[in-house]
């Protein structure tokens, strides 16, 4: 975003008053420094603590409506070893996996639990290149893995996860029709069936019964999803940036999210869930329950100790969330959708929840993109209109960057007539000048309450409206781009599509400038900017302090941001620079540079040269 200021910042006469310039100068300062504060926060915030683990009650925080206790399900005491002798033996002799793959994804299950071992994103890479595995190995390890059982009942729950269930098919497999997982002993009778397509979406059905009644047992996501390559092992392969997760959820078609710190663990939720998902950034796990009015929702959450310092393997550890969800049916057998893959805008507005009339015709998953509220209203063109340029530049993914720089350059001619607008406002303000010190004298020496200091005022603003001034016409320009900024910022943080995507040297425009060249160029081209733009008003020492300081500060900011925000704001100040050394050789340009040149003269207190004769 390039430094646009009032060319007639100046600063206030020895009254003290309250003029033009100082006006102007306060509310560019205040604006660069509100950015610069809004900026450091989000970088140098502290990471939320974790509440300390506690029993499950209803006093903890809840996602949404009302927290169940744990349900009870026992049979009848005569009918139980009836039941139990008459339930026959099923169960495989050793483990085997079965591998469901379609173009989309390739999961990995194993009989043993009848669960997920793998579940690889074919179209996207971790950082080593390979095909992304939404299933963390050692957080799977510790707290389960994916499409595991939940009960209320922690030996029940070890039994169902260990046991080798008999598949109905091994080895490897098109990703059509289904998948069934059969286990039955002592009085149990266990059936998990998967169904899948050509899409992300599997379905899923899923009854426990002991001794013949059913068990309130969940499908679980226990243990995060998406990079999470910070847990890894391995120093050298880690990731340096941590996952951000989070709890999202839908009632009555409203959307909710709970950051990791705040949601509770293994509390449970009986409420018309339309979907309940477990996301980061750019990945999410939801499941969609086919009937709302009778979902039961159990958060999980638990802690994995990292080191402070991810590139510091050394550094003191410390407890990182790992957040989990499960779901089912209040009334024990569970028929649902699960939706594991990207947060890409055209995937999920194509998924349904489940709409009062029994159909697929509910809201959709969209929301799980975080655009922001009020922001998304600028975020989501911004993200539409770099997806079509970069459609229209072809599909490489390098094409973002020059997405990103085309439409900064479209952006900045769009904003050209405001900036005369602006010049032409700092030229009057300019011409004015000598009246507006004129009356600053007069009412030298003035105390800050002296009452005639509103004379004053009332002066400047008679003056400026007789010469036709706008007081904050110089501003104009900068207004328009600060949400922009911000909604760049939204937009890279969120669109999956930018994850990993390059330009030249940035391998992940989403991710810090490896090399550093563009925050460099940021320091460059902003002292560049304010070199080139005429403040006559402004005193040379604020004048260099401004020229040097804000471009550091910026650089600084920008150094641990997101390469494809740098790369914005660099093509900014580039252009800006283009304009301004156009502006400078109009006449108006020429006319508030001469302005500005004797107004340093004069402030300098040089005068025409005296030459002595001689004797």
């Amino acid at each position: 975003m390039p430094e646009i200021r009032n060319p007639n910042l100046d600063p206030q006469g020895s009254g003290g008053g309250s003029g033009s310039g100082g006006d102007f100068r306060s509310l560019t300062t205040f604006t660069f420094i509100v950015l610069i504060a809004i900026l450091g926060f989000q970088y140098f915030r502290p990471k939320e603590n974790p509440p300390a683990p506690a029993s499950q009650t209803a006093q903890q925080v809840a996602p949404a409506g009302n927290q169940s206790a744990a349900p009870a399900s026992a049979p009848a005491p005569g009918a139980a070893s009836v039941a139990a002798s008459a339930t026959p033996a099923i169960a495989a002799s050793s483990e085997t996996e079965t591998v469901i793959e379609n173009s989309l994804y390739r999961i990995v299950f194993t009989n043993r639990g009848a669960q997920v071992k793998h579940w690889y994103l074919k179209q996207y890479s971790d950082n080593a290149g390979k095909p992304l595995d939404l299933v963390q190995p050692q957080l799977a390890e510790r707290f389960g893995m994916p499409l595991s059982f939940y009960t209320y009942d922690s030996a029940l729950t070890t039994q169902l996860n260990q046991a080798l269930y008999q598949p109905s098919a091994t080895g490897q497999r098109v990703a059509s029709g289904s998948l069934t997982y059969h286990y039955a002993s002592n009085g149990l009778d266990v059936v998990k069936t998967f169904r899948f397509d050509a899409s992300y979406v599997l379905t899923i059905d899923a009854q426990v019964l002991r001794n013949g009644q059913p068990v309130r047992a969940l499908i679980a996501w226990p243990a995060g999803l998406g990079d999470m390559e910070e847990f890894l092992p391995d120093a050298g392969t880690r990731n340096a940036l941590r996952t951000i997760s989070q709890l999202d959820w839908s009632i009555d078609g409203k959307h909710e999210t709970m950051k990791s710190a705040k949601v509770s663990g293994n509390a449970t939720f009986d409420q018309a869930y339309q979907y309940a998902a477990l996301s980061d950034l750019y990945f999410a796990a939801a499941f969609l329950p086919d009937a709302p009015a009778q979902a039961t929702l159990v958060t999980l959450h638990n802690t994995y100790d990292l080191p402070s310092d991810l590139s510091n393997p050394t550094s003191q550890k410390k407890p990182d969330d790992v957040l989990g969800l499960a779901m089912g049916d209040q009334n024990g057998a569970t028929h649902l959708r699960l939706y594991a893959g990207p947060k890409q805008m055209d995937v999920l507005k194509t998924i349904h929840a489940m709409g009062p009339d029994g159909k697929a015709d509910g809201p959709t998953l969209t929301p799980l993109i975080q655009f922001g509220d009020w922001l998304g209203l600028i975020a989501k063109p911004l993200y539409l209109a770099l997806r079509w340029l970069r459609d229209l530049l072809g599909p490489g993914s390098y094409n973002w960057g020059w997405a990103i720089i085309l439409l900064t350059i479209v952006f900045n001619l769009l904003m050209l007539p405001t900036r005369f607008m602006a010049m032409r406002s700092s030229l009057k303000m300019m011409r004015i000048q000598p009246k507006v010190d004129a009356i600053r004298r007069r009412y030298s020496g003035l105390k800050m309450n002296d009452p005639k200091r509103n004379e004053m005022n009332s002066e400047m603003m008679a003056l400026y409206q007789a010469e036709g001034v706008n007081m904050y016409g110089s501003c104009l320009p900068m207004l328009p781009q600060i949400p922009l900024f911000f909604a760049y910022f939204r937009v890279l943080q969120n669109a999956v599509e930018l994850r990993q995507a390059h330009w030249f040297w940035l391998t992940d425009l989403s991710a810090p400038d490896p090399l550093h060249i563009l925050p460099l160029l940021i320091i460059v081209s902003m002292f560049l900017v304010t070199y080139m733009t005429p403040s006559p008003g402004m005193d040379a020492s604020q004048r260099r302090m401004m020229a040097i300081m804000s471009p550091v500060v910026m650089g600084f900011v920008l150094w641990h941001y997101a390469s494809g925000l740098a790369l914005y704001w660099g093509t900014s100040n580039l252009v800006n620079i283009i304009m301004q050394l156009g502006v400078n050789q109009s006449a108006m340009g020429k006319e508030m540079h001469a302005i500005a040149a004797r107004r340093a003269q004069k402030k300098a207190g040089a005068g025409p040269r005296v030459v002595q004769g001689k004797r």
